[in-house]
């Protein structure tokens, strides 16, 4: 991809597949396991991939490690979060409703509600508490893969409006995330935000409701592509194995209805082979057909495979997937995949080990999702947020982030349908979708004004500061050191010459002088007497506007 030339915004023709795609990167590695340099820059590219940003203290804690190590270390589930709390009054709640019982600064996921505007509030107490999850990740790819199976088993909270519901998508996911991927989606098929948002709670014998039968196929398992497929009568008898299951809503728990159950058995089509799902009757019933259902899916292994490693490959190495990328990685790793009984994270060890994860051709070409740009700035610059504990400024501040990514296309909890964020699906754009005449300059702005004014509420502010950003550098007070540890942080491509960086060292650190000791003299001067202003204010207004340059270059927005 002619990478400048994108961010200039031309445009593209149409084309109805990937295969124009064929042969542009020239890439041809494939798993075997990475032996080049373990730099800065790798260690950068890893962490950009696995987790929200690479601060400088994470670079430097896996620049340590073998490249093994550091992806065995961020191959691990974190700990459970505690859980979101009440930072919102009870303005609008209805008198006696089990939410006006529930003191500030508690958690309410424990306490159901049937108030419409209680569970408004508590979707929008979990998105934010979310956000802060992803401001303050440990390091662990954690964060990063819940955020993809959301995309990948996409519901859209503003239809299911449950708080409860919720809470417990992410908790799944959660706890989930790298382990068994056949075991993940019989759970999400019994996920109370699934249940509401594709109806499968009202999924009767009398009126079988066929939207999460449709999407387990084309969607979450099978995917659309692939030919011969899955047929409308396949997504009937899906549907007629999926009655009965339903929500008791004073207990928020999902329970199976026998009476509501198509106790006749189900046939599918050819693609499964004429497979039947015998029909039962007992309490058991929902779940023996359930698991039958699931198997029967599962059993068609290239396909689920090769689809399921597709969509990995798109979220985390890169977005066009050529032939020979085809044959010398996804075949294998799908091989991996259904011979490792449908088991996530070895599929994940290989690929971000591989040569081909590392490739220089991989590095630096995923444009930032507005979740990547507006965490990673945070976590990259050390934006200081408040205190957990500290929730209402907290629970604030983390609105101030929720809402700006939402603001450039990416709504935590929103994705825009079933299936998800169309950056990582809709030919032929894919990952340019998050560029537009409305979504860049929103990304400019919100850099420019975390590095400038920054953003105030109720006397708490949320800034850059460029000057603590540049004391963890290893040389600040050389301005060439300076920009170079800047750039290895915030960029993935090496694209500014030699002269460039001169240039902009010249006008922006030497305030047009021409040597060096301007800036070195003026460091120096804020290290020796840190409680000048004078000497501390000419520093800091030379680093803002060397970071707001650099974050409103094109190169900024790659990952």
């Amino acid at each position: 991809m002619d990478r400048r030339a994108f961010f200039q915004l031309k445009r593209k023709a149409d084309i109805p597949s990937e295969k124009p795609y064929a042969g542009l990167r020239r890439i041809t590695s494939g798993l075997a396991p990475y032996a080049g340099p373990w730099t800065t820059a790798e260690v950068a590219h890893l962490l950009k991939r696995t987790m929200f940003g690479a601060k400088k203290g994470d670079i430097d804690y896996f620049r340590s490690m073998s490249v093994s190590q550091a992806v065995d270390a961020l191959l691990t589930i974190s700990p459970a979060p505690a859980p979101p709390v009440k930072h919102y009054d009870n303005t609008g709640i209805a008198g006696g409703d089990p939410e006006l019982s529930i003191a500030a600064g508690a958690t309410w996921v424990n306490t159901p509600t049937a108030d419409e505007e209680a569970n408004e509030k508590r979707v929008g107490s979990w998105k934010l508490w979310w956000t802060g999850l992803l401001i303050n990740q440990d390091r662990s790819i954690t964060e990063k893969l819940v955020l993809f199976w959301h995309h990948h088993f996409a519901t859209e909270s503003f239809m299911y409006r449950n708080g409860i519901a919720a809470y417990r998508h992410y908790g799944l996911l959660h706890q989930m995330a790298l382990g068994n991927f056949k075991q993940l989606v019989r759970n999400v098929t019994l996920d109370l935000a699934m249940l509401r948002y594709l109806n499968g709670f009202l999924n009767i014998k009398q009126a079988p409701d066929e939207n999460y039968a449709r999407e387990l196929q084309e969607l979450f398992t099978l995917g659309k592509e692939n030919n011969p497929n899955y047929t409308e009568a396949d997504v009937i008898a899906a549907a007629r194995v999926l009655t009965g299951w339903t929500i008791d809503p004073a207990t928020e728990t999902v329970i199976f209805d026998p009476l509501k159950h198509d106790t006749d058995s189900k046939v599918f089509s050819s693609f499964y082979g004429g497979a039947t799902v015998t029909g039962r009757s007992d309490a058991t019933a929902g779940d023996a057909e359930l698991d039958d259902l699931l198997t029967m899916i599962f059993n068609k292994k290239t396909e689920v495979s090769e689809f399921i490693v597709r969509k990995i490959y798109r979220w985390f190495c890169y977005y066009i997937i050529d032939g020979p990328t085809e044959t010398n990685v996804i075949k294998p790793l799908a091989q991996l995949f259904r011979d490792g009984n449908w088991e996530i994270k070895p599929v994940l060890a290989i690929l971000f080990k591989s040569e081909h994860f590392f490739d220089i051709l991989n590095q630096g070409c995923l444009i930032k999702s507005p979740i990547d740009l507006t965490i990673g700035l945070c976590r990259e610059f050390n934006v200081q947020f408040p205190a957990t504990a500290d929730y209402v400024n907290a629970y604030n501040m983390w609105e101030f982030v929720q809402i700006q990514a939402a603001a450039m296309q990416q709504d935590i909890g929103d994705p825009p349908s079933v299936s998800g964020w169309p950056a990582y699906y809709q030919l032929p754009q894919l990952h340019e979708m998050w560029i537009n005449s409305d979504t860049l300059p929103k990304r400019n702005i919100y850099s420019d004004y975390l590095i400038t004014t920054g953003y105030m509420r109720d006397n708490i502010m949320l800034k850059i500061d460029p000057v603590a950003f540049a004391k963890t550098l290893p040389n600040p007070g050389n301005p060439n050191a300076l920009i170079n540890d800047s750039l290895a942080i915030l960029y993935r491509v090496p694209s500014l010459s030699e002269a460039s960086k001169t240039t902009i060292k010249k006008q922006l650190l030497l305030t047009g002088q021409e040597q060096d000791y301007y800036w070195t003299d003026a460091w120096t001067a804020h290290i020796n007497a840190p409680g000048d202003m004078t000497a501390f204010q000419t520093v800091n207004m030379r680093l803002q506007s060397l970071y707001k340059y650099f974050m409103n270059l094109a190169e900024y927005q790659l990952s």
